[in-house]
């Protein structure tokens, strides 16, 4: 294992050839930034600004919220099925992000916000399937694939960016943070659109399964499972075992896209709901995607014969932790804290659970990936509509959040037991 952490720390201090595999991963990382940043998650720093305005309520944020968390879900689903050229596929959806975000600030009809919002989850899957795709190719023919980690930083920075832009642009009303988001996505389309050339024919194909499982839970799944060790091979179990620890595994992946989903749809607002008047709930949105960075690096690091179950109980935990903080601590350094602490091990959890998965069933796993990737999904677009109910029935998040904190403790017990009952069959 040392020898082969090694290699990889040298791959990524190899100097890329003529600075390709730099190119490559910025170009992939900035796709990323615009296609989930601004086409999936403006949204959520927007929330507050269109609600202040009147332009729609609680209620119908829910609605928007889980209607871009369904087409993303469904999105990712139908990569496998697309026979589109991968960078074909990139320049295609990051022209249609610019064009709906811009659309969000244009239309002010509530139906055609939500099919909106739809299409823009749809489309978002897509992009970052394609890009995924095309972006780890490129690196493996390049000799770099430690660059892959740089890939997946994407996410969080366009969150970081469009959390601080939503900041400045909230004394201007809704329509413009939009428009702005459109034209910042349009600016990131310019930058790469000629990194995206016409793949090599190497590329040319469909999204394999597995990666749009990975795409459709929210984050990335980093090369990691080409590791030696058990990440990418079947463990020795019998046919019973392995199955129950399949069911466990979908059960238990799917709490945590109800647990985080609902604070990182609404926390803006809740923020400002506890701290009227200040300016720090504008930062608490960026301080989640910041953590998304480190958190996606240091994940990948990790020894892949550590056990996948544990880690994911102890992610859960994490993320609870967070959630409880912005409860019983509604203050900015509560806020802030329970910000990083749910972003850090967002990318984390698609991680494990897709590397547990491998464990299971090897080259085969691409079955249990989707079904749990389909619950992780369910989860996520359950979250918004019940929180939104509740919160506007009681007149606070408190209930749905502590409902979500307790998802994911209950979540991590499961793991911690499912570990514990494969030891002791072993035994």
């Amino acid at each position: 294992m040392a020898h082969s952490d090694s290699i990889r720390e040298a791959a990524f201090r190899q100097p890329a050839r003529g600075g390709s595999a730099a190119s490559v991963a910025l170009a992939c990382m900035i796709a990323l930034a615009a296609a989930l940043g601004i086409g999936r998650f403006a949204f959520t720093p927007l929330l507050p600004v269109m609600l202040h305005a009147g332009v729609l309520d609680l209620r119908q944020g829910g609605w928007l919220a889980s209607a871009n968390y369904a087409g993303y879900f469904v999105g990712a689903l139908t990569c496998a099925f697309l026979p589109v050229e991968h960078a074909r596929m990139v320049r295609a959806g990051l022209l249609t992000t610019v064009v709906l975000t811009l659309a969000m600030g244009i239309v002010t009809s509530l139906p055609v916000w939500v099919a909106v919002r739809f299409v823009a989850g749809v489309v978002s899957a897509w992009t970052f399937v394609f890009a995924s795709q095309w972006g780890l190719a490129r690196l493996a023919r390049l000799g770099a694939p430690a660059w892959g980690g740089v890939i997946y930083t994407g996410p969080g920075v366009g969150i970081v960016v469009t959390g601080l832009l939503a900041g400045a642009a909230a004394r201007q009303g809704p329509a413009f943070g939009w428009l702005l988001f459109g034209v910042l996505c349009a600016v990131s389309t310019a930058f790469v659109w000629r990194t995206f050339s016409s793949a090599p024919p190497r590329t040319v194909g469909t999204a394999t399964p597995s990666e749009a499982a990975t795409a459709a839970s929210g984050s990335a799944r980093p090369a990691a499972s080409t590791r030696s060790g058990s990440a990418g091979m079947a463990a020795p179990m019998s046919g019973a075992e392995r199955r129950f620890q399949g069911i466990g595994l979908v059960v238990l992946y799917g709490m945590p896209g109800f647990g985080y989903i609902i604070t990182a749809t609404f926390l803006p607002v809740i923020a400002r709901h506890a701290l009227p008047g200040s300016n720090w709930p504008d930062l608490f949105w960026p301080m989640f995607g910041a953590a998304l960075i480190p958190g996606s690096l240091l994940a990948a690091r990790l020894p892949a014969r550590w056990d996948n179950r544990i880690l994911l109980a102890g992610c859960y935990v994490v993320q609870a932790v967070g959630i409880a903080l912005g409860i019983v601590l509604p203050t900015a350094v509560g806020f802030a804290i329970g910000s990083v602490l749910i972003g850090l091990p967002f990318t984390a959890i698609t991680l494990f659970a897709m590397r547990e998965a491998r464990r299971l069933h090897g080259e085969q796993a691409a079955g249990l990936m989707g079904y749990a990737t389909a619950a992780y999904g369910l989860g996520q677009i359950a979250g918004p509509l019940v929180a939104a109910p509740i919160a506007a029935r009681t007149g606070s998040f408190t209930p749905a959040l502590w409902l979500a904190a307790f998802v994911l403790v209950l979540g991590a017990v499961g793991l911690v037991l499912l570990a514990m009952k494969a030891r002791s069959d072993r035994d």
